[in-house]
């Protein structure tokens, strides 16, 4: 399979419609055990260019550095310009140094620096914060950022998220368009089968501003490609075996009752839960076809009963509303496999 090219947003800016993150290389298990090391980091990236790949995201905390300097290597060989390269800044570097966290602008120019040398590059195409400092003004961060653009160190702002905030977003962005300085044009929040805070508002949010959504955690940390099961438990192998952080937020029941019915999906479509990939990214994101999922709630008025229907969604990176369905599948007792029942979405989960 060979990626296709799509345009980031509003951008204009052409790059690979998946997108190959990197949070895994160098990082360390709670039990002190090396995710991905540097070989294997190189396979991975050598695997995803092979096939197309041509965007590269991660982050200065990534292995504490070491990522970035691995990529950096990797890129050495090959040329810079053919590649869309996104890293974040955010996260406290230095104990007991409160300037050494958030979009202050002490810190953004230290750590640009810093991560620029680190890549071995003399720019990043996309630089996102990696969460929202509520200390540092929407002004004062916009103006700091908006510098770098100047400066010809970040073609594109971005901004990352766990916790939807599409009302931040929006007022960063209006403060930028009223002084002329670059506004957020790329969107990283967390967008799964089982994490879908950003249904609604953000994704409004993301449509109305132009913004190029490019979800991270498309698998749920690797949830969803089947290979846990409540039956089985964990094995030594996995990361789950010696993450807490992931049991405790993935291997619940609720989830995997929305696994189940994505296997169910899986098992009416003929195709497998678990990802066909010899080398899949260890973090990867959709930023052309985002490829997401909702779980809706059908009423049966004849049992009275309700029974949980996956339905998957297609939507181009500049998608406009209104964003309904380009194709849907159902799961579920009266499923056949040449025609799925039709339902009505009524209700979504959110966490």
């Amino acid at each position: 399979m060979d990626l296709d090219f799509v345009q980031l947003g509003d951008t204009g800016l052409q790059t690979s419609e998946i997108q190959f993150g990197t949070w895994r290389f160098g990082k360390e298990t709670e039990e002190g055990n090396l995710e991905i090391d540097e070989p294997r980091a190189h396979e991975l990236l050598d695997a995803y260019a092979d096939h197309g790949g041509r965007f590269i995201d991660t982050a200065d905390v990534y292995g504490g550095g070491t990522c970035e300097e691995w990529i950096g290597d990797w890129l050495a060989d090959r040329d810079r310009e053919a590649y869309t390269i996104a890293s974040k800044i955010y996260w406290q570097i230095r104990e007991g140094d409160p300037n050494s966290r958030g979009t202050n602008r002490k810190n953004v120019r230290h750590r640009i620096d810093a991560l620029l040398d680190r890549l071995d590059t003399d720019y990043v195409d996309v630089l996102y914060i990696h969460r929202w400092d509520d200390e540092t003004s929407a002004r004062e961060m916009m103006k700091t950022l908006n510098g770098l653009v100047e400066d010809g160190k970040v073609h594109y702002l971005g901004t990352s998220t766990l916790v939807p905030n599409g009302w931040k977003v929006a007022k960063a962005n209006q403060i930028a368009r009223e002084e002329g300085w670059e506004p957020f044009t790329v969107a990283q929040p967390r967008y799964n089968l089982v994490d879908r805070e950003i249904e609604g508002g953000y994704l409004d949010m993301a449509d109305d501003y132009g913004i190029g959504v490019c979800p991270w955690s498309p698998l749920g940390q690797g949830f969803l490609t089947g290979k846990y099961s409540r039956e089985e438990g964990l094995t030594g192998e996995s990361r789950a075996a010696e993450s807490s952080r992931f049991r405790e937020a993935y291997l619940t029941d609720e989830n995997f009752d929305v696994l189940d019915e994505l296997r169910a999906v899986a098992d009416w479509r003929r195709i497998s839960a678990r990802p066909r990939s010899t080398s899949p990214p260890s973090r990867s994101s959709d930023s052309g076809r985002r490829r997401a999922a909702r779980t809706a709630t059908s009423d049966d008025s004849a049992g009275g009963t309700a029974s949980p229907v996956p339905w998957c969604i297609y939507l181009p990176v500049s998608w406009r509303r209104p964003w309904t369905p380009t194709r849907t599948v159902a799961a579920g007792p009266s499923a056949s496999a040449s025609s799925p029942p039709n339902t009505t979405p009524r209700s979504v989960r959110t966490r």
